[in-house]
């Protein structure tokens, strides 16, 4: 059967779109990457500082825990992108096509309403962080809207990888739990 002209337009923007959202998991991968590897680079820092100039050190703590913290959120989309997350794939592999792509829709629905509902109470947190000047206790004391930003924008871009791989197994672009067809 022969696509319509508006049918393949369609298709072709969706492609876009999914191959564009893929791309911005990708660059998060790298800027998670990065973030670990500066967090290791600051460590080192860090022992250097202390067990051999014998100097005390003030950022360099809070700095690794809020860079791990958010190589994690950010790297959430890259991993999806991936599939790398946990899965089990017992009750897919047993699956006829039709109610595995059903499964599957379920189950990327499922996950793109509780992130959605992670990702309010996310913002909610770094908004009041923000908004009311919240900072961090220690001799340091950065301001906590920072770190804190990870938090909201990982969960969103959690999502919108969510819902590039929702539109590519609606298109056809993708099988469903990256299982072939029987």
């Amino acid at each position: 059967m022969a696509l319509t002209t508006v049918d393949a337009g369609w298709r072709r923007g969706a492609d876009f779109l999914v191959r564009g959202i893929g791309g911005i998991s990708i660059l998060c991968g790298w800027i998670a990457a990065s973030m670990i590897l500066a967090s290791v680079f600051i460590t080192c820092q860090m022992i250097f500082v202390r067990f051999v100039l014998r100097q005390s050190t003030i950022w360099q703590t809070e700095t690794v825990i809020y860079l791990m913290i958010a190589a994690t959120m950010l790297g959430l989309p890259y991993v999806q992108k991936l599939r790398g997350h946990v899965n089990v794939d017992l009750l897919p592999l047993w699956l006829r096509p039709v109610p595995r792509k059903l499964l599957a829709v379920v189950v990327l629905l499922s996950g793109i309403v509780v992130l959605g509902i992670m990702g309010f109470y996310a913002f909610e947190h770094w908004y009041l962080a923000f908004q009311r000047g919240w900072r961090s206790s220690s001799v340091w004391g950065p301001p906590l809207w920072i770190p804190y930003l990870a938090m909201p924008l990982g969960f969103a871009l959690f999502i919108l990888q969510l819902l590039a791989d929702l539109l590519a197994l609606l298109i056809g672009r993708d099988t469903a739990f990256g299982l072939e067809a029987d």
